[in-house]
């Protein structure tokens, strides 16, 4: 594997590409050299080209992930290896990456190359012009799945209108971060993390790029429903408290309508006598009010989880092995 040569007497920026991995084996070659390719083409003969360093964290493979990028590593010593204990989920293996990086400037990507190679010279270009951040926006997403662009769709537009801080609508973790962005992320203590999130509350001087999705190169996606779902509940909570919120309002509703209900039978038993009580009105009143309850008691029960694990302490990731630092 081979990079664009370095232009001599000039000084160049540095860039880290972090590649969280899982069960890879068949697809992270194909991205290096896909990667290789890219910057030859972007970087001709004569212009300034950065150097690059791929940080590749395998999230605990079970598969020859991890041997691959071994071998890549003694090749080039520009591929380095960051190696997580086990499994800790997608969002801390980027936190392990973006750790380990030591470029100026860390761009995250997806090995199955759905982020273009293609995008990382207008994208350096705009940090070098002064972005801070310079997000990749998905204008078209054909290849995706109808389901998976409509639950997106969904989700983005949950999160944009209840949370803190908007996120970048079709905005993945495919962008650019200068060195002082990553230093802030770097510094965040979260356990339960959103990394999306996070990199829309720290703010900084921000810039778009476009693009069309391609489909994927190799392997399959690792994403089912219920990480999709986990992921998106990690995304509301870690993001806002507003359902607590929606939660104390619908209560001071509830709460007035009882008490102006009591108030009418107080006035209608006085006035009219007692009537026989009916036993359907008093089960719906108690399913629906009972339901309400369990209801909100599940989602305090979200936040209260997610407070134990931050309270713990315990580290967001647990690093084996590192090759190449």
């Amino acid at each position: 594997m081979t990079f664009p040569l370095e232009t001599q007497g000039m000084d160049r920026p540095s860039i880290s590409l972090v590649v969280p991995v899982y069960n890879e084996e068949e697809s992270v070659a194909h991205f290096a050299a896909a990667i290789s390719k890219s910057t030859d083409e972007s970087w001709p003969e004569g212009d300034i080209c950065p150097h690059f360093e791929i940080v590749f964290v395998d999230d605990g493979s079970c598969d020859a992930t991890a041997a691959v990028i071994r071998a890549m590593c003694r090749v080039d010593r520009r591929i380095k290896l960051v190696s997580l204990s086990r499994n800790f989920g997608k969002e801390a293996a980027l936190s392990a990456g973006l750790k380990a990086a030591t470029g100026d400037a860390v761009i995250p990507m997806d090995v199955d190359l759905q982020d273009p190679p293609e995008l990382i010279r207008p994208m350096v270009d705009l940090w070098l012009a002064g972005a801070q951040i310079v997000n990749a926006k998905r204008i078209d997403r054909s290849q995706d799945s109808f389901f998976k662009r409509a639950t997106s769709r969904l989700f983005y537009k949950t999160i944009n209108a209840m949370g803190d801080h908007p996120i970048a609508a079709d905005v993945g973790d495919f962008r650019l971060l200068d060195r002082s962005a990553v230093a802030v992320l770097n510094e965040m203590t979260e356990r339960c993390r959103f990394n999306k999130g996070l990199f829309s509350w720290i703010g900084f001087r921000t810039e778009t790029v476009e693009y069309a999705r391609p489909a994927r190169r190799a392997g399959a996606t690792k994403w089912n429903i219920s990480r999709l779902v986990a992921l998106a509940i990690d995304g509301i909570t870690a993001s806002t408290t507003f359902p607590l919120r929606v939660w104390t309002i619908i209560g001071a509703i509830i709460s007035i309508l009882a008490f102006g209900y009591a108030a009418f039978l107080i006035a209608h038993t006085i006035i009219s006598g007692v009537d026989t009580p009916g036993y359907a009105s008093i089960m719906v009143a108690v399913l629906f009010l009972g339901g309400l309850n369990l209801f909100s008691l599940g989602l305090m029960g979200e936040y209260i989880g997610r407070i134990a694990i931050q309270v713990r302490g315990r580290p967001l990731y647990v690093v084996a092995e590192t090759i190449g630092f």
